[in-house]
């Protein structure tokens, strides 16, 4: 099997280094310290045309391909987490009005979310509902021309900078979906603070008490909600996850190589003990082997295979789980520096357990993964092949 990027994700891949080494690494752990995201860092963000990542050239956004896109994860990820997270959330929205908008909705809001005009936010999770998100407590009825919301959504992923919200609701017990804008009456925000990892995230509880909005601002139809406008978006977020989760892993890498060809111990450099050597070696493999999975996910979901869920899924999967490990190995390997603030890689280990929770827990996965293994088994099917040109 052969596996090369095209020339212009090559230089993509560059220019996404670049510019986090230049804009994200020197503020990440400030950022991370006053859990707070500078707007300044979001409108560059937006000038580099990253936040229209996913968006179509003819809605004005860049209209990258997927393995772009995941590279462009992983760097940013690799940098600042919680920035990151603003482009999962941030593109989830634009696909699910890309997908399943109307003619309207698309010529209106694509072009602002291109260019970051709108900062977008996705509000599903709600205080009692999280992982059984198809049973949201949240309630839409319409009124005359206007849909009236009840309800609350919290872990609202920069929910306090966000100008508009994709809200899911029951309406006549159908799951649905709304675009609900910060201005809209009724609709209440407040700032959620204290979160053991991705802090700059900016995170915010909604509260809907008789949030009134128009009624062409529903997505798709009443009852797609969930099994469609959900379920595509949350995709593409753990398409997402798992490539900042790989962005994650090389960052703590490249710390801890770093690290250990500086640092001496027993009057040699830390690199030259076997045991630090195996901790590299189970890290560099695992970045390796997580960049592939994301490497496959992304070519199934270019080419349009039905299987690049169930490969989103499993690269979600292990880019996490790996993440977590290799920030854990990170932090032993720089000792007490590695608990200080000064050293990122305490802030990678923090960012990375939130990443087992996010876009569908760990165990959440492996239910998944497991019922598609049976299928599998039950009606074998010819090995995926991937070659990327």
């Amino acid at each position: 099997m052969k596996l090369e990027l095209t020339v212009q994700q090559k230089e993509d891949r560059a220019q996404f280094r670049a510019f986090v080494d230049a804009e994200i690494v020197p503020l990440a752990n400030q950022c991370d310290r006053e859990e707070h995201t500078p707007i300044q860092l979001v409108e560059k963000l937006a000038k580099k045309g990253y936040l229209g990542a996913i968006i179509p050239k003819d809605f004005g956004g860049s209209g990258m391909d997927a393995i772009a896109y995941g590279l462009l994860n992983e760097e940013i990820g690799r940098g600042c987490s919680s920035l990151r997270s603003l482009l999962t959330v941030h593109s989830m929205v634009s696909h699910a009005i890309l997908k399943w908008g109307n003619k309207q909705q698309k010529e209106y809001w694509l072009p602002k979310l291109a260019t970051g005009e709108v900062i977008a936010a996705f509000a599903l999770s709600e205080p009692n509902v999280g992982s059984d998100a198809k049973n949201i407590e949240t309630t839409a009825t319409l009124s005359g021309n206007t849909y009236v919301l009840n309800g609350q959504k919290k872990w609202i992923t920069y929910g306090q900078i966000a100008d508009i919200f994709l809200v899911f609701a029951q309406c006549d017990g159908k799951p649905s979906a709304f675009l609900v804008e910060k201005n809209s009456p009724g609709l209440s925000i407040k700032p959620i603070f204290g979160m053991m990892g991705v802090k700059a995230s900016m995170l915010a509880e909604l509260h809907l008490d008789n949030c009134q909005i128009p009624a062409e601002n529903i997505v798709g139809k009443p009852g797609f909600g969930f099994s469609y406008i959900a379920a595509s978006a949350l995709d593409y977020g753990r398409y997402s996850v798992a490539w900042g989760c790989v962005g994650i892993a090389q960052a703590c890498l490249e710390a801890s190589l770093q690290y250990t060809s500086q640092r001496k111990q027993f009057g040699i450099d830390l690199k030259e003990h076997q045991l630090i050597r195996q901790m590299i070696t189970e890290i560099t493999a695992n970045v390796k082997a997580a960049r592939l999975l994301c490497y496959q996910a992304g070519y199934l979901k270019d080419t349009r295979d039905p299987k690049a869920i169930l490969e989103t899924s499993i690269a979600k999967y292990f880019a996490s789980t790996i993440a977590t490990k290799a920030a854990n190995d990170a932090v032993q390997i720089h000792g007490a520096n590695g608990c200080s603030s000064d050293y990122p890689v305490q802030r990678y280990l923090r960012d990375a357990k939130i990443m087992e929770i996010i876009e569908g827990s760990t165990q959440i996965q492996q239910i998944t993964i497991a019922d598609y293994a049976y299928q599998e088994y039950l009606i074998p099917s010819e090995n995926l092949c991937v070659t990327l040109r």
